[in-house]
């Protein structure tokens, strides 16, 4: 059974079109590019998309790259996953990175990048002299262990 969060979303751009998924089973809302910019192959440009939100507390955003996008244009987001913290309140922007080969245009309005929600659980660091073992057998195995 899922659970509805309501996300307050204010429009910085109101001829924009809001984050909005797809379809019903889409855990991402599409984001807007409020500008139309041209990236030259290796240029990166930080991309406001005229929206707010407010992300409840014990949650955050994460905005990732369309896989459209980077499959045709090698567009993607430099920090991917960008990170919304629920204390942010300033307009949602997108630093984008054209990996391609070829220069890349986005009009005003395209959709450039997601914003999934997710839970965020509250943790706290315990110091301890040693780590229990692992329900594995990886310990610190890393970069490229399993092959």
């Amino acid at each position: 059974m899922s659970v509805e969060v309501l996300v307050p979303l204010l429009a910085l751009d109101p001829d924009l079109d809001p984050p909005t998924r797809m379809r019903s089973g889409d855990a991402a809302a599409d984001l807007p590019a409020r500008e139309s910019v041209r990236l030259e192959p290796g240029e990166q440009y930080l991309m406001p998309t005229g929206f707010a939100i407010a992300v409840p507390q014990n949650y955050c955003g994460l905005i990732l790259p369309r896989s459209g996008l980077a499959l045709r244009h090698g567009l993607t987001v430099v920090n991917s996953p960008g990170l919304i913290d629920s204390g942010y309140r300033g307009e949602l922007q997108v630093i984008l990175l054209n990996t391609g080969l070829e220069a890349v245009e986005l009009e005003r309005g395209q959709r450039i990048a997601q914003l999934v929600i997710v839970p965020v659980p509250a943790v706290s660091f315990v110091a301890t002299a040693e780590l229990p073992d692992s329900i594995d057998s990886r310990g610190t195995d890393g970069f490229g262990s399993s092959g």
